[in-house]
């Protein structure tokens, strides 16, 4: 920082990528930017006319492409792979360009390096036009909140410099861009390997008119956008060196904010005012976008990591329930109705997933789906496990913007970009506010949940569920029971019992069983659900104490003894395969809320200690 956050110096940096389709020239182009700027050390040059001799894809000459392409891979096969970052500098302006591989496969790796760009140059081959990988990097730098594109017609060239083949490329180019939101669309030709319009206009085009690329990048404003938005502060950490010091590190994400500025929480409605305004240097008046600070506060209030202050004049949009365009980067792919875990800003937080449409990216069209795979996109609703404080992404792509985690292996699987508020767009079509869970759990005058009863065939789980619903409807609560013999008799009477039909019965017991506590009810689930991977999904669909697991744990002798269905005599006679317990394996609950050990214990009195644990946690009251 300097003396103040925010100053000139600070906002002379330009992250831009390169991107477009294989082999249309994106590395050979950054090299010649550095070349053509004088920025190539002597040793560096030597070197790369060296390795031009090994790897290079000229017959002659210096092959500038190799400056970027650095893992050997990437050199012996004349593509790039990985994401290079490269600094230069000229007298106007420092830069950070990202060179994003071209290949469909790496597209995960094209969007990491576009999502923290603020904008983006597109090349495309003047010999071959626009093609789909050039539309789908188009579109996707659209996703990512890039307003600014240059469109670099490369080899120009190689088709005699003509006039008429860059502009047929550049009026398709600009109907293509027209309705993805960019604030400015550039169309340059170009000669990467050659120089031309790189640095200085070309006397081999004198029909173009426009500015060379450097100059244009040198000049464009890319920081007006930011500064004017909402003054938006994500928490990254507490700052408490000690007791007398409590202070809020992180990064203005927009706006500016000054000593004396009221702030509010605004998923908690908790405000304060702005104390001091540190850096690593010093104390500060004000702070502007983009500031790494640390901020006190006038009051202790409640915030941790992941929390968002603003202003209260200005508040973004506090939700659990919204929609999202999903871009997908994983080879297993998304289905509907998926629980993960999301990061938008600093926060983490577990949402389940549904399609509402997939999107043709060459043709922006929206076609049904349940699923989408690598390098695809579709139109999403989010439910997340608490509410969130976002903005719309096109409106601040900071706030607007989460990644998508596999909550297993903890993967990076996705990027999503936030569209609007479903609670809001409901409200909007009904014309009054939303009826929601706690409304109908107030009427109802008892605290929704699920009661999840799982173990062994003939555990003994249907006979206490059936006794606890018995007891609760006594006093007054509102029920509903599920069992395998509810669900396999109706929703799930498609599925057989493999694994993967098992694990989807569960699925869906778990999506019906919320629906039924968005309804205000408590929930009786009684099922074997052997796997504890799918327990744990099911278990995220819902809130803090919301989901209550009781394992019924009864000894493998005394279900066979019992066999109510004689199941595990057509599973020791080979007319029934993969039944847990007994050529299938049971994972018990690691760490249930209720463990109930049937030996000796009748089902009146397992039932009885139920209701008093769920009298112990508040679950419902004393009658």
């Amino acid at each position: 920082m300097s003396a103040t956050p925010g100053q000139a110096a600070d906002k002379d940096l330009l992250r831009f990528i390169t991107c477009g389709s294989v082999d249309d020239g994106k590395s050979t182009m950054i090299g010649r930017l550095l070349h053509d700027s004088k920025l190539i050390m002597e040793d560096t040059l030597h070197a790369l006319t060296k390795d031009s001799r090994r790897y290079g894809s000229h017959n002659d000459g210096v092959d500038l492409a190799l400056l970027v392409d650095g893992l050997q891979v990437e050199r012996e096969q004349g593509i790039t792979i990985d994401v290079a970052y490269c600094f230069f500098s000229t007298p106007h302006r420092s830069f950070i360009v990202a060179d994003t591989p071209g290949h469909e496969q790496y597209t995960r790796n094209m969007a990491t390096g576009a999502s923290t760009a603020q904008l983006a140059v597109v090349l495309i081959d003047a010999r071959k036009g626009i093609l789909q990988q050039t539309r789908r990097h188009t579109y996707i730098c659209s996703l990512l909140g890039l307003k600014h594109v240059v469109f670099a017609v490369n080899k120009i060239d190689l088709v005699g410099y003509r006039e008429d083949a860059f502009r047929r490329i550049a009026e398709e180019a600009e109907a293509f861009a027209a309705p993805l939101g960019f604030r400015s669309v550039h169309v340059v030709p170009i000669s990467a390997r050659d120089g031309d319009n790189i640095t200085e206009r070309s006397p081999r085009t004198p029909w173009y008119v426009g500015p060379a690329l450097l100059p244009y990048l040198e000049t464009i404003d890319v920081y007006s956008d930011v500064l004017s938005k909402p003054f938006r502060f994500q928490v990254q950490w507490v700052n408490r060196p000690h007791s007398e010091f409590r202070g809020y590190a992180g990064t203005v994400a927009s706006g500016r904010i000054r000593k004396g500025d009221p702030i509010v929480v605004p998923t908690s409605g908790q405000r304060s005012r702005v104390q001091d305004i540190i850096s690593y240097q010093a104390s500060h008046d004000v702070a502007e976008a983009g500031d790494a600070i640390v901020l006190t506060l006038e009051h202790d209030i409640d915030l941790a990591r992941g929390h968002v202050l603003c202003a209260p004049t200005e508040l973004p949009e506090v939700t659990n329930r919204f929609a999202a365009h999903v871009l997908w980067m994983d080879q297993e792919p998304l289905i509907s109705g998926r629980s993960v875990l999301c990061r938008i800003g600093t926060n983490l937080i577990s949402a389940s997933i549904s399609i509402d449409c997939k999107i043709d990216i060459n043709t922006r069209v929206r076609v049904p789906g349940n699923s989408i795979g690598l390098n695809e996109v579709a139109f999403c609703n989010l439910v997340a496990a608490a509410p969130v404080a976002f903005d719309p992404y096109v409106d601040n792509p900071k706030m607007g913007a989460f990644i998508v985690i596999d909550r297993h292996s903890y993967r990076t699987v996705g990027a999503g970009m936030i569209a609007f508020n479903l609670d809001r767009r409901d409200e909007r079509q009904a014309g009054q506010r939303t009826v929601d869970k706690t409304a109908r759990a107030a009427l109802k005058q008892q605290n929704p949940a699920v009661l999840w009863l799982t173990g062994l065939s003939g555990a003994g789980k249907s006979t206490i569920a059936r006794l606890l619903e018995a007891r609760l409807h006594a006093a007054g609560h509102h029920t509903m029971m599920l069992d395998g013999d509810h669900l396999r008799g109706g929703l799930s009477r498609d599925l057989g019992f493999t694994t993967e039909d098992r694990v989807e019965n569960i699925r869906r017991a778990g999506e019906v069983a919320k629906l039924m506590v968005e309804g205000g009810l408590i929930v009786l689930c009684a099922f074997i659900s052997p796997h504890r991977a799918e327990r744990a999904k099911v278990r995220d669909l819902f809130g803090p104490d919301e989901f209550i697991e009781i394992f019924v744990d009864t000894p493998i002798e005394t279900c066979i003894a019992r066999d109510p269905k004689g199941l595990y005599g057509h599973a020791r006679s080979g007319e029934l395969t993969n039944f847990t317990g007994f050529d299938a394996p049971y994972e018990a609950p690691d760490a249930p809320e209720i463990h109930l050990k049937t030996p000796g214990l009748t089902a009146e009195q397992l039932a009885d200690r139920v209701i008093s644990v769920l009298l112990a946690r508040r679950l419902i009251a004393r009658s």
